[in-house]
């Protein structure tokens, strides 16, 4: 997603930090997974800090197979995996699970370069120091940055607070509970504790 290598903010230690341990870049900076500080320090390996748990797992694989048991699947591709997003020159997004338009795709082998329709993020997977408000500033750039480029709504589901926030554009942004239903798109909605129940995780 990104140079080759880069280095740390000044006040941290000067140290070449490899590409494998940037997430994403957005607005031009390079965002490192949570726990890059420890693989730097030898104290965990790569792949300890690139999984996710459990929970955030389970949870992803439930939505995934809903909302794609739920789509119009002859309109749209519901991806998974982390897709890549190009946005542009230095914005390289990643994404949980993403809803591309089909006729709007053209498969090169690369990352998107057109913008979901939808997209569905669980909790947060990079270091936060570079933003003072922590997880609000981070959610709020990333997905204002979506909107902007074109995605029509961006939900956040978070894990510990089990909260989800949906964020549809030139609309307000609102706040609920997992036990709401939410609007996808079209006549799709999500409720992630039913789904969760269902799977007999709650």
């Amino acid at each position: 997603m990104a140079a080759e290598l880069t280095t740390m903010e000044p006040e941290a230690a000067q140290q070449a930090i490899p590409s494998y341990l940037i997430y994403e870049t957005l607005n031009g900076k390079p965002l490192y997974r949570k726990g890059y500080k420890d693989v730097l320090a030898k104290r965990k390996t790569p792949g300890e800090i690139m999984g996710c748990s459990d929970l955030q797992a389970i949870i992803v694989s439930a939505l995934y197979l809903y909302l794609g048991n739920h789509t119009d699947r002859k309109a749209y591709w519901v991806v998974t995996n982390e897709p890549g997003l190009h946005i542009q020159l230095g914005g390289n997004l990643a994404n949980d699970i993403a809803f591309y338009e089909k006729d709007k795709v053209t498969i090169k082998g690369k990352f998107f370069d057109v913008a979901p329709k939808v997209v569905v993020e669980v909790d947060i997977k990079v270091d936060l120091e570079a933003f003072p408000a922590m997880e609000q500033d981070y959610v709020y750039q990333k997905t204002q940055t979506m909107l902007d480029f074109g995605t029509e709504r961006v939900i956040w589901i978070t894990t510990q607070s089990k909260k989800v926030l949906v964020a549809t554009k030139d609309e307000n942004w609102i706040t609920v509970n997992w036990d709401t239903t939410v609007p996808v798109m079209d006549d799709v909605t999500l409720n992630v504790a039913t789904i969760l129940t269902e799977e007999g995780v709650l």
